[in-house]
This record gives C-alpha cells, sequence and structure tokens, in this order.
C-alpha cells in the first residue's frame, strides 16, 4: 500500500506488516476468548497484560536502551488498531502506557528519572498512568485544584484526581498538579509518584459504560511528599507538558476509534453475507449495501488521517493539527459505524454475543476522553487560523 501526504510517499514495510499480523494474531487468539465475560465482569486478567508487555506492546515506541521495541508511531498505529478490533480496554492500557507515561518520560525527563521509572514502564514490570483530570478540571486542565506546595526538597501533594485509567493497576503516576497558583498555567509542574508513597490513596473503580475491562479509578493525595528530583522539567513545566503528552495521546485514541470501527464493520459484513431475508442475504439488499459502502469509505478515510498524524510524528513534523483531526474524526467513524453495525444485525445487534453493542459502547468514550471533540475542534480552529 502506497499512499502521498504533501509529497511524501509512504509505503508499509515489512517491519510494519510484521507488527499488524503479530499484533492481529495475539488479538484474535489471546484477547478474543473472554472478552465478554472481562466487559460483564469489569476485569482484564494479569496474565493478558503480561502477555501483551512480553510482546514488546507495552513500551513500542521507547528507546532500546531502556527496554523499548525502538518502533515508529506507524507501528504503534497498526498495532492498536488490531488490538482495538477486538478489545478496546486493552487497547487503552498500551495507549495510556505508550502515549502518555512513557513518551512522557523520554521526551522530558531526566536520565535518571529514564533508568529508574521508565525501563520499568517499557518493559512491562510495571504500568504507568496520566493523571489530569479532575472533578472541576477536566477541558480546562488550567484550573488544577491539585497542590503541590514546594518544600524545599521535597513537594507536598494534595488533592484529587479522576477519570484515570490503569488506576488501580498502574504502579507510577504522572500527576499534573499546581505549584504556584499566582502564575495560573505557568505554576503547574508534572510529578512522578509512586504506588505506596504514604498520603497516596486509589479511590473507587468506576462502573463504566464501555471499556469496562479497563480500570478507571479516582486517586487521592493527602500530603504526600514527593522528592524534588521526580519533578519533569524545569519549574512550572506541567502545563505544557501535558499539552505535549496528550498531542500524541490523541494519535492512540485516533487508532483506537479506527480499530473499534474497523471491528465493527468486518463482523457487520460477515454477518450480512450470512443472515438471508426475502429469500437472499442481507448484503444483496441495496439498503445494506448502502450502510456496508458508508462504513468502509468513513474508515478508510479515519485510517489515512491517522497515518497522517503518525508520519507528521514520526518525519518532526508539527502534528498537534494531524493529532486533533485524526481523532475528531475517527472518534466519529467510530460512533457511527457502530450504530450502524447493530443496526444491520437487527435484533442481535442488541445481544452481548455478537459484540456490536459493546463496540458501540466502546466507541462512545473516544469522543471524550484525551479531549473531547469539542476540544478537538478548538485545538484544529487556533492551528488553521494562527
Amino acid at each position: 500500500m502506497t499512499t502521498t501526504f504533501e509529497g511524501l510517499s509512504f509505503q508499509l514495510s515489512e517491519e510494519h506488516l510484521a507488527v499488524q499480523q503479530a499484533t492481529r494474531d495475539f488479538a484474535q487468539t489471546e484477547l478474543w476468548a473472554g472478552v465478554i465475560e472481562r466487559d460483564e465482569k469489569e476485569f482484564f486478567p494479569d496474565e493478558l497484560v503480561q502477555k501483551m508487555a512480553n510482546m514488546g506492546l507495552m513500551g513500542m515506541m521507547v528507546s532500546p536502551q531502556y527496554g523499548g521495541g525502538g518502533m515508529d508511531t506507524v507501528s504503534y498505529v497498526l498495532a492498536m488498531e488490531e488490538l482495538s478490533k477486538v478489545d478496546a480496554s486493552a487497547s487503552v492500557m498500551v495507549s495510556v502506557n505508550n502515549s502518555l507515561v512513557c513518551y512522557g518520560l523520554e521526551a522530558f525527563g531526566t536520565e535518571e528519572q529514564k533508568q529508574k521509572y521508565l525501563t520499568r514502564l517499557a518493559t512491562g514490570q510495571t504500568i504507568g498512568a496520566f493523571a489530569l483530570s479532575e472533578p472541576e478540571a477536566g477541558s480546562d486542565a488550567t484550573s488544577q485544584h491539585t497542590t503541590a506546595i514546594d518544600m524545599g526538597d521535597y513537594y507536598l501533594l494534595n488533592g484529587t484526581k479522576n477519570w484515570i485509567t490503569n488506576g488501580g493497576r498502574a504502579g507510577i503516576y504522572l500527576v499534573i498538579a499546581q505549584t504556584h497558583p499566582e502564575k495560573g498555567h505557568k505554576g503547574i509542574n508534572c510529578l512522578i509518584v509512586e504506588k505506596g508513597m504514604e498520603g497516596f490513596q486509589v479511590g473507587k473503580k468506576e462502573n463504566k459504560l464501555g471499556i469496562r475491562g479497563s480500570d478507571t479509578h479516582s486517586l487521592m493525595f493527602t500530603d504526600v511528599k514527593v522528592p524534588k528530583e521526580n519533578r519533569i522539567g524545569p519549574d512550572g513545566f506541567g502545563f505544557k507538558f501535558a499539552m505535549s503528552t496528550l498531542n500524541g495521546g490523541r494519535i492512540g485514541i485516533a487508532s483506537q476509534a479506527l480499530g473499534i470501527a474497523s471491528g465493527a464493520y468486518e463482523l457487520s459484513l460477515k454477518y450480512a453475507k450470512e443472515r438471508k431475508t426475502f429469500g437472499k442475504p442481507i448484503a444483496e439488499h441495496q439498503a445494506i449495501q448502502f450502510k456496508l459502502a458508508d462504513m468502509a469509505t468513513q474508515i478508510e478515510a479515519a485510517r489515512l488521517l491517522c497515518f497522517k498524524a503518525a508520519l507528521d510524528k514520526d518525519n518532526h513534523h508539527d502534528y498537534v493539527k494531524s493529532a486533533a483531526m485524526a481523532k475528531l474524526f475517527a472518534s466519529q467513524v467510530a460512533m457511527d459505524t457502530a450504530i450502524e453495525a447493530v443496526q444491520i444485525h437487527g435484533g442481535y445487534g442488541y445481544v452481548k454475543e455478537f459484540h456490536v453493542e459493546r463496540m458501540m459502547r466502546d466507541a462512545k468514550i473516544t469522543q471524550i476522553y484525551e479531549g473531547t471533540s469539542e476540544i478537538q475542534k478548538i485545538v484544529i480552529a487556533r492551528e488553521i487560523l494562527r
């Protein structure tokens, strides 16, 4: 497959195809079995996380010197799509660990921080979480109520975070907090917090509409002493760190949305060829053909936007706009495709054993986390009007 973007010719390499096939095989053989039960019971077994780590999925883009795979963002997009075709709960764990935690540490952390934390995250010895959202600071990330008071050689961390993916499973947390309120967004810092630090408590697990296999928790910090050496970047760098990290995270969620859409479409295509009404497969009815045509076209467009964002990142171009566009469009495609998949399946689409109802529930979150669709439009507008 060859595609050209603004004079750039892109072709999937043998390595890309190998990553895609290996992840597809894993998803179909390891993740498919039990995905309905995991959704119903809201759990994801440690052994599956370890298998993903053994495949190198938890630190795909991290340099090999820190235990990562050293892969490019295109490989990451391909892997995320294949995982998400089967289980979006698995893919969001991979996305957060790669895009938000490992990337942030490798790009902005000190060598000591990388040696101490990044190697453990990239190899899957522990899982990471990114703690930005608060009860009153979701889309408005500048309004941090969690505070990190400078006490000389340590910070005193107090506050609450919510909607934290991997919140209960993680061992390492990147926590965004306000140190200098008078400086606004320039007074925010990012601190590395380890599970087990005195005063740090993991709150209740959220009972969610979708991605139910992934654990989402609130986090509470009460006078947690965080060593000064656990701050990422210079004093006041936290907001810039968060925004930079989220740009890459949007590529991951766009790829997740793409995978959900692809999975729903493939199930719908198979079902339409097998299900018969009025003496012929429903795929022979024009009404169904038009739905499938729309789904296939939208998915292909979303895939190209994901590749464009990945290529921009890999080629060190500004990818703020392309990542936002990919997430905005792919998340809408995921929602639209999943809804149509349920419609094509008819009554069977409304029951769990046919999977598409779960995909419809999973699709919705892609329009919300790592920046809502409305935030993506603001980002895109700012970029095109600059």
